[in-house]
């Protein structure tokens, strides 16, 4: 009996996860068909290039699409759904899932709009796959959507297998993924994810299998989980500033309990991003729809809490400076949401710095990587090509974003430029006895002033 074909595979939207899942499946040996409706964003993915900057991807792109010296040729992009659907056995939606405005709930449109646009031209057995983060409920929805379109009927059949990636991290979580869950209702969609996984799966990541709104709930759960234990230890900073205690020792200690770990305990100006925010929004509002509105009411709390710990950092800053904001001259190091990349989303180091320049004060700049993004969102703060260039002339440092460059700047050299010395850490990542070594005039949050 003749082999049978290895599985070809279509990964929709080519944004942050589509563009890593495509250029993974193509490294875990498969042919890849990406799908974009911007023209411009295939032009860049063709030569080899991403819109965002994500560690080791642009290489893992180089290194299979189709026209690149030594590439496999595995991977290759179109704006074409009828080319999509004739190519294609699996198809991965890894479209964006955007908060609404003026709302909590989620936007579902462009996920509704993958589905209509693909379903059309799927005409034989097809399995399509749903990764976006979507409200629990979906995934039913759209499975009815997709057979109704489909000239396949119900060989058109969906399944979910949500994404767990962590920015900076994105190409090691794909490939070497810690689990894998797929939501199926048929033998057929598991077996065909059981393939399109098998590399990770033989290495050991576990696979777990579920039904639809299982699937769909794994991914808002565990954002809903994260987001609780960041902003549990802020809760303690404010406790600490109080108390006069140290929220840093405080982690370290609880860290230690195996029942509550070391990870995601480091108390700081909060989370932003794409995902954590929008995603515990997203799932407090669908819990209001589903008659469950108090299960989370907690995490109206945890929200509180995170923005919190923006205006606390402003009036932190405010003091530092003598009372008003009004002409001083504040340095900032960092405006991404978090280091490793340039996502600056939500993120609490711009939010900071634009709340002290809508307040009075001249407001500079540096990120490693992100300060082209920054600019398209705050025009009007200063951006400095360099962290000294940032510093110099402040009367204030804050360091909002825990790049590794950050923590190994000299206070010494630093100090030389600066008009004061005196850093507020809102990260909880410099070594305050170095600092204060300098003659630094040092201040974390959650941590003693002395």
């Amino acid at each position: 009996m003749a082999n049978k074909a290895p599985l070809r595979i279509t990964v929709i939207g080519t944004g942050y996860l589509g563009a890593t899942h495509a250029a993974a499946m193509a490294e875990l040996g498969f042919e890849v068909l990406g799908l974009d409706i911007s023209p411009e964003k295939i032009a860049l993915l063709e030569r080899g290039e991403t819109p965002m900057y994500e560690p080791g991807l642009d290489e893992l792109l180089r290194r299979h699409v189709a026209g690149h010296p030594d590439s496999s040729g595995r991977l290759r992009f179109t704006t074409s759904y009828e080319e999509v659907g004739e190519f294609g056995d699996v198809h991965f939606i890894c479209v964006n899932t955007p908060q609404k405005h003026g709302e909590y709930a989620c936007d579902m449109s462009y996920v509704d709009s993958a589905i209509d646009a693909l379903a059309v031209h799927l005409k034989r057995r097809a399995l399509v796959v749903g990764k976006s983060t979507v409200p629990v409920g979906s995934a039913q929805r759209l499975a009815v959507r997709l057979a109704e379109l489909a000239p396949a009927g119900q060989e058109a059949e969906l399944a979910w297998n949500p994404e767990f990636l962590r920015e900076g991290f994105a190409v090691k979580d794909t490939l070497h993924p810690d689990r894998v869950v797929v939501g199926v209702r048929s033998e057929s969609a598991e077996k065909t994810l059981r393939e399109v996984y098998a590399t990770p799966l033989a290495e050991g990541s576990p696979f777990i299998v579920t039904d639809f709104p299982t699937a769909e709930l794994v991914k808002t759960s565990a954002n809903s989980f994260l987001a609780t234990k960041i902003s549990f230890i802020n809760a303690m900073a404010e406790v600490c500033e109080a108390a006069d205690g140290d929220v840093v020792k405080l982690a370290e200690a609880i860290g230690h309990d195996d029942r509550i770990g070391k990870k995601f305990l480091r108390s700081g100006i909060g989370f932003g991003g794409g995902c954590l925010p929008k995603d515990i929004r997203a799932f407090m509002a669908r819990a209001g729809e589903l008659g469950a509105s108090e299960a989370l009411t907690f995490l109206r709390e945890v929200d509180s809490i995170n923005m919190r710990r923006r205006a606390h950092m402003v009036e932190l800053t405010r003091e530092a400076v003598g009372g008003t904001l009004l002409g001083t001259r504040i340095g900032v190091l960092g405006a991404t949401f978090k280091p490793d990349s340039d996502d600056v989303r939500d993120s609490p180091a711009l939010n900071v710095a634009g709340q002290l320049h809508l307040q009075g004060a001249q407001v500079t700049v540096y990120d490693p990587k992100g300060m082209d993004n920054a600019r398209a969102i705050f025009p009007t703060l200063r951006y400095a090509p360099s962290a000294h260039e940032a510093a110099r002339g402040a009367d204030v440092l804050l360091h909002l974003t825990e790049w590794r460059e950050f923590q190994e700047l000299d206070p010494a050299a630093l100090g030389e430029v600066v008009a004061v010395r005196r850093v507020l850490d809102g990260r909880n990542t410099l070594d305050p006895a170095m600092w204060r070594k300098e003659n630094w005039h040092f201040r974390a949050l959650g941590r003693p002033t002395a």
